[in-house]
């Protein structure tokens, strides 16, 4: 984590809400590993704050599985077990699949779409004229990308909520051997088909998707 002696006390969020974001961000970005024990006196000397924040940040986290108390340890970052990542994709499965529909409507109803510019984008990328787009970043503003195009803010916070969980957790499918090309194929032909308007064929698409995403992050736990 990148050292915070103080935030400024003018600002409208609260420290609470601030630290909740740094350690998040921090088991999300993988400098806290599952395992590794949170000290709130440690942090209360890092942040130059008090530790009721940090207490109540840490209770916020641990309500939402990032975090959890053991006895004797104290508060360390969770484990996600493969029954959990199986639950979280099956929830991605219905989520995504219903956002591409809604996309894929509104496409059809002549709302207007940043689509055309996020497939030449990708489309770069497949064939090799791009790479350096090629990364975790771009995954995640592609899927962002597809999913604001249902224009439902609420489906967009509950997919991206659990893409917390998957990236925290469980964010080395990618490195499996052939996976990250070929999710960029997949992204591609969903991007395609919500473009056209194509809404059966679109959640069909995600839901495969969701399928082969699922078994990479399972493999990695072999």
């Amino acid at each position: 984590m990148n050292d915070q002696n103080q935030w400024d006390k003018d600002e409208l969020s609260p420290i609470r809400d601030k630290v909740y974001q740094y350690i998040k961000q921090a088991i999300i970005d993988g400098e806290l590993k599952a395992g590794e024990r949170i000290v709130e006196r440690d942090l209360s000397e890092k942040l130059n704050i008090s530790r009721t924040p940090i207490r109540e940040a840490l209770f916020r986290l641990e309500s939402q599985g990032f975090v959890k108390t053991l006895p004797r340890k104290g508060v360390i970052v969770s484990q996600m077990s493969p029954g959990e990542i199986i639950e979280i994709f099956t929830i991605l499965s219905v989520l995504e699949g219903l956002a591409v529909k809604l996309a894929a409507q509104r496409i059809n109803e002549g709302h207007g779409s940043r689509l055309d510019l996020l497939i030449s984008e990708i489309n770069q990328v497949v064939s090799g004229d791009n790479q350096a787009e090629d990364n975790e970043q771009f995954h995640i503003y592609i899927i962002d990308t597809i999913i604001k195009e249902a224009g439902s803010p609420k489906l967009y916070e509950m997919i991206s909520s659990l893409y917390d969980y998957i990236r925290a957790f469980a964010n080395v499918s990618h490195e499996l051997p052939g996976r990250r090309q070929q999710v960029l194929k997949e992204h591609l032909e969903i991007a395609k088909a919500v473009r056209n308007g194509e809404i059966e064929l679109a959640e069909s698409l995600m839901k495969v998707h969701i399928e082969n995403s699922k078994k990479s992050y399972l493999e990695t736990y072999k």
